[in-house]
């Protein structure tokens, strides 16, 4: 999951960039809001984590724009403000959650969760596809009775591909919702990490999970045999 964290403090925004990236969020960050406007019209975010003391035009005008425009993408603000009216104007402005500053780093991460399960659908804590099940609140793995474990970028793949399980997810997509804006495209790294899944998913079964589409990407399915699949 890709999110745009825009805050104009930069010791801050780079600790907190640390501390998401460590759980497994690709993470992008803005310095002030006429830089988020842009990010978010020209990459394609799950979530913008927006402070509202921002240079240049303020988190609440920040987020005015988006919802005027049109967008759907889940907006949690944070602010040093403490006050019910300024709780109030960051909800009246579209965000569909507030958070004060400071804030203890668990409850952040739950209601990032909270929000992204939301979406634009409710999605499940547990992701099944065939015998994998994924719990993406203690991003544990279980395939049958075994224990998988993955590194940060390896859940934030797996965790990505089984959210459109059955549906074939192509390079570019992963790597716009997997990797952030630093991500290289001639670079061979997505296809060696789905060479990691795939050694960690279905090695030792009889059915496998993580299939090659020839020519179109990548897709957890069930275990049926699929035309096209390598």
């Amino acid at each position: 999951m890709r999110i745009l964290l825009v805050e104009d403090q930069p010791d801050a925004a780079q600790i907190l960039a640390k501390g998401l990236r460590e759980q497994s969020y690709a993470v992008d960050i803005a310095g002030d809001g006429d830089t988020a406007l842009y990010q978010a019209s020209v990459n394609d975010y799950d979530l913008i984590l927006l402070d509202v003391m921002l240079p240049r035009r303020s988190g609440l005008d920040v987020c005015r724009e988006l919802r005027t425009t049109g967008s759907a993408l889940p907006i949690l603000m944070l602010t040093a403000r403490d006050a019910v009216e300024e709780r109030v104007q960051g909800l009246d402005a579209g965000a569909d959650d507030y958070l004060s500053k400071p804030f203890d780093f668990p409850e952040l991460l739950a209601r990032i969760r909270a929000l992204l399960r939301r979406g634009p659908a409710v999605r499940p804590a547990i992701l099944q596809v065939g015998d994998l099940m994924i719990d993406t609140r203690s991003r544990r793995a279980l395939r049958g009775n075994q224990i998988i474990e993955f590194t940060s970028k390896e859940y934030a793949l797996v965790d990505y591909l089984a959210r459109h399980a059955g549906r074939v997810v192509g390079r570019a997509e992963i790597a716009e919702h997997v990797w952030d804006e630093n991500f290289d495209p001639f670079s061979n790294v997505i296809e060696v990490y789905i060479q990691r899944l795939r050694r960690k998913i279905d090695d030792g079964y009889r059915r496998r999970l993580l299939c090659t589409v020839r020519g179109e990407g990548y897709m957890l399915c069930s275990g049926e045999p699929i035309a096209d699949v390598e």
